[in-house]
């Protein structure tokens, strides 16, 4: 019997394949598309505190090889995401981690301690918004934030706590120890790379915002050779992401190091990418005669 199961931080998922957080919404809009039972977890959309109207339009575009969001984070707010979006996920057998934003550590805070009481299984903290009290500089970008926000966000978790990294740092094992360092469970990287894109014709920017996260298969380098750093660099579980589209991207991530993965922009071109990656992780195993899949996790060195 071949065994996919990955444990992260005592949460036991079916197998190594989540959603990344921003790309699948909250799992309905999918639903249709995939079987959520298959999947190891759902990573939902960025939640915070109040509702956010997100960036001004038009805020997503095209490039070589991946895509630019500039979304801003729009979401209806924790209360909404509480009464609507977690009894939905509650329908199926998978794991539910929640993606927490903010723009200060009080704003964080407070939706960890409001999902306290909830029936989730873990929190992924996303630290690449920009901290309005200190000038707007990502917590993710000084190792310094990054550690006293983990520390906080921990004193109101009752869940384990991800912390998700961003990769525009000049380098991500002081991000990662940093994380570690202030009580993450686990880290998760990378997050986008920030972009920018010209409309030639138009002579203005091809984003409202100007800059946006870059994401998709043109990142997968990047993200693997981030994620393989940040695994050799802490103890700690690592969630690897960044253009996986195929089993054998994310077989690629979990040799580098990483337990589990997450699929984001796949999804906007191939609604079906999770379960596919998923089958074909089983493929791989069974064809290279693996029983069990921490055999390959990390088994790069």
């Amino acid at each position: 019997m071949i065994n996919t199961k990955v444990t992260l931080a005592g949460v036991e998922l079916k197998n190594p394949v989540m959603t990344a957080s921003g790309t699948f919404g909250s799992g309905s809009e999918y639903s249709e598309f995939v079987d959520l039972n298959k999947l190891g977890a759902v990573v939902t959309k960025g939640v915070a505190n109040v509702p956010w109207p997100g960036n001004p339009v038009p805020r997503v575009t095209e490039t070589c090889g991946g895509m630019l969001n500039a979304i801003g984070l729009q979401n209806p707010g924790i209360d909404v995401f509480c009464e609507r979006d977690i009894p939905f996920l509650k329908n199926y057998d998978t794991k539910i981690i929640v993606n927490v934003c903010g723009r200060s550590v009080e704003d964080y805070c407070q939706v960890v301690e409001r999902l306290a009481s909830e029936p989730v299984d873990m929190l992924e903290i996303n630290v690449s918004c920009p901290n309005v009290k200190e000038g707007g500089i990502a917590f993710g970008q000084d190792p310094k934030a990054l550690e006293a926000i983990t520390k906080e966000v921990k004193k109101y978790a009752a869940q384990p706590v991800i912390m998700k990294l961003s990769p525009n740092v000049t380098d991500i094992t002081v991000m990662a120890k940093a994380a570690e360092a202030g009580g993450a469970d686990v880290i998760s990287l990378i997050n986008t790379l920030t972009g920018m894109k010209i409309d030639i014709n138009r002579r203005t920017f091809a984003l409202a915002n100007k800059t946006g996260g870059m994401s998709g298969p043109a990142v997968k380098p990047v993200a693997v050779r981030m994620v393989y750093q940040a695994a050799h660099a802490v103890k700690i579980p690592v969630i690897g992401m960044g253009g996986i589209a195929t089993a054998e991207d994310a077989i690629e991530f979990l040799m580098a190091g990483a337990t589990a993965v997450s699929v984001g922009t796949a999804n906007f071109f191939n609604p079906y990418a999770t379960i596919q990656i998923a089958e074909g992780i089983q493929a791989f195993m069974e064809k290279q005669k693996i029983q069990d899949l921490g055999e390959i996790i990390g088994c790069v060195e």
